[in-house]
């Protein structure tokens, strides 16, 4: 579990292709210190495991099923990426909970740039517009943030300068994608509420 707090803003070094697969190596100083192995790492919001660490790198296999659904396979080498370390049991949960899992991707469609603050209109798939609500959660890129305006088929956060500077926000232009992670207790509870609803009508 992460709580979409970035880390560090990192790097992708190399990306080879494996056919039905990429792999990413990527650079990260301070998500690498102490990983092994199978350790996961939350990359612009997906969850990716360790392969293998050297340094201050590490490479993560990426299936064809996630390029597809996350914008991770518009990455190249040099692209700066979000990354985070899941949350240890105990720790803050200084955002929302966030598995990891990208629900759809969404495109940046405007900036608007204020004196201490930028709003970020971005788009929001149809099948995602149920679970998006004003003040309510959203992941974007691995970022936990809080909406602005929930529209029909887009969402507005407000930025800090820290968030500006530090995460990929910062850096996305009109037209860039971005991965997508709905507040998951608002699909559980749909998902409960459908289910007593279809109890109630056998």
């Amino acid at each position: 579990m992460f709580t979409g707090i970035v880390e560090e803003l990192g790097e992708v070094t190399a990306v080879e292709n494996l056919g039905d697969a990429s792999r990413f190596r990527l650079r990260g100083p301070v998500v690498t210190e102490g990983a092994q192995h199978g350790d996961s790492i939350a990359v612009n919001g997906v969850c990716l495991t360790v392969v293998e660490h050297e340094g201050d790198e590490f490479t993560a296999d990426v299936m064809a099923e996630t390029l597809l659904r996350s914008s991770l396979g518009a990455l190249t080498v040099g692209s700066r990426v979000n990354l985070e370390r899941p949350t240890a049991v105990g720790a803050r949960l200084g955002g929302h909970i966030v598995q990891g899992h990208v629900d759809g991707t969404g495109q940046v469609l405007a900036r608007t740039p204020s004196e201490n603050w930028e709003i970020v209109r971005i788009s929001l798939p149809a099948e995602l517009t149920r679970y998006v609500v004003e003040k309510g959660s959203i992941t974007v890129d691995g970022i936990s943030l809080t909406v602005v305006e929930a529209g029909t088929d887009h969402f507005t956060v407000s930025l800090i300068p820290t968030t500006l500077a530090l995460t990929t926000l910062g850096r996305k232009q009109p037209g860039d994608p971005v991965n997508l992670e709905v507040d998951v207790i608002a699909k559980y509870v749909e998902r409960l509420l459908g289910d007593r609803a279809q109890g109630a009508t056998k």
